[in-house]
């Protein structure tokens, strides 16, 4: 809507002819990508605590890491909503970050599938 509440109409209304062969040419050439997010970083071996009470760690690896999210992989299942520490060696200590997995998915990196890697996005507290 403009800003006296009527919707766009006319040529600039930016509608789509989704059968337009020149438009099915060009999505026909994007059907096998896929994003990967996790930037050039070398990955940080990591452990990863399932549980508030958790004792044994999993392997992992940290491989992307802002303010409040990070994304780890590894070959353990665990289910969205759950509670994890995520231990890393870091400046020559130990490094703890706790935070809850909110989303995750299969790894779609070749290496990642071959390995039965699993992405998690962990926002942190």
């Amino acid at each position: 809507m403009n800003h006296f509440g009527k919707p766009p109409s006319g040529p600039s209304a930016n509608t789509v002819d989704w059968s337009d062969p020149k438009l099915q040419s060009l999505l026909s050439k994007t059907e096998g990508w896929s994003l990967d997010n996790r930037g050039v970083s070398e990955p940080v071996p990591c452990e990863l605590h399932v549980g508030w009470g958790a004792g044994t760690g999993r392997p992992g690896s940290l491989v992307h890491e802002q303010p409040g999210v990070l994304v780890v992989v590894s070959q353990a299942i665990i289910p969205n909503g759950e509670q994890v520490r995520v231990d890393r060696f870091q400046h020559g200590g130990l490094r703890s970050t706790w935070g809850a997995v909110v989303d995750s998915r299969e790894g779609r990196r070749e290496g990642d599938r071959s390995r039965g890697l699993q992405v998690y996005w962990v926002h942190t507290r």
